[in-house]
């Protein structure tokens, strides 16, 4: 709402001191014209900002300025809420909320202790983009229409029409009871029941959402973190599971165990790696998990599995083997 983003602007002014128009832009995520128009309408509106020309110039508040905020809506309320985590906030399309509400709390706070807030903001860095090993930790992209259709519906209590595309199935209308939702390693999904049973949707699977008038048929209070345990563990004992006994270097056991479902069993080998026991959800998925170990895992058991990656890898080796 244009409200909002004008106290926004405001509270930029007031935390940063001069900006230029694109900088307002990007952090307001705008267009500078409509950044240009909200200055004039601050202006309009009796707030001393002024414009500072030339090339280090932007817009700034005369000194001493003060703001009394509105409050926080209602997604920015639930932003902090969330606050704990800023992939939460973005898994759940209240990123920019969070951004906004953040200001308004740092904008509150008594004159001193401002500088010891930005000061221990500029110290704390949660959840950074890529690891030690410079691997890139990506979050899914859920359109913001798609998310905040679902979420309204969930805090709503209202059924829920969505056209989900499962795994390789073509894209299906579906209306469900939404329950709450989750975000597990930058992965959001909708708890839902569907004509009374559980169901599991990944956000990143919803391709349109649509809140409907009706109420969801659902009870009045959840314990969502129960409700994704017993979940998790339907998941985990359910398909066709296959356990595997697997040889492997020490430096890529993380590795291993977190694209396993369980792990059973586990002790050091004399040739220095280590032997464990784990489960996956599928054939295919044990075959996929310890072909992208290459030579740092050797699957010893059960061996359809051994006689698959030495197919596979008589495959390769049959196709750049020979130089044409």
């Amino acid at each position: 709402m244009r409200a909002d983003r004008l106290v926004s602007l405001v509270l930029l002014l007031r935390q940063h001191g001069r900006l230029s128009a694109g900088a307002l832009a990007r952090e307001l995520e705008v267009s500078t014209r409509t950044v240009l128009r909200d200055i004039e309408a601050l202006s309009a509106a009796g707030v001393p900002v002024y414009a500072e020309r030339g090339r280090h110039g932007g817009f700034e508040l005369l000194p001493g300025f003060q703001t009394e905020l509105t409050g926080l809506n209602h997604d920015e309320a639930l932003a902090l809420l969330i606050a704990g985590s800023r992939r939460g906030a973005q898994a759940f399309g209240l990123g920019s909320a969070l951004a906004s509400a953040m200001l308004k709390v740092v904008d509150a706070l008594p004159e001193g202790q401002r500088a010891v807030a930005a000061g221990a903001v500029e110290r704390l860095l949660v959840d950074p983009d890529t690891d030690l090993l410079a691997r890139r930790q990506t979050a899914e992209e859920v359109p913001d229409a798609v998310v905040a259709e679902v979420r309204r519906a969930v805090l709503a209590g209202h059924r829920l029409r969505i056209r989900y595309a499962a795994v390789e199935q073509a894209p299906k209308w579906r209306t469900v009871d939404p329950i709450g939702l989750v975000t597990v390693r930058d992965q959001g999904y909708l708890l839902a029941t569907r004509s009374g049973a559980d169901r599991t949707y990944r956000l990143s699977r919803i391709l349109t959402a649509e809140e409907l008038a009706e109420p969801a048929r659902r009870p009045d209070r959840v314990d969502l973190d129960r409700a994704w345990q017993e979940r998790s563990t339907r998941f985990r004992t359910g398909g066709d599971q296959v356990t595997v006994l697997v040889r492997v270097d020490p430096a890529r056991r993380e590795e291993l165990v977190r694209t396993a479902l369980a792990v059973h069993a586990e002790e050091p080998t004399a040739d220095g790696r280590l032997r464990l026991e784990v489960t996956f959800q599928d054939p295919r998925h044990a075959e996929w998990a310890l072909w992208g170990l290459a030579t740092d895992a050797e699957a010893l058991s059960p061996p359809w599995l051994r006689d698959s990656l030495h197919d596979r890898a008589t495959t390769i080796a049959a196709r750049y083997g020979a130089s044409t």
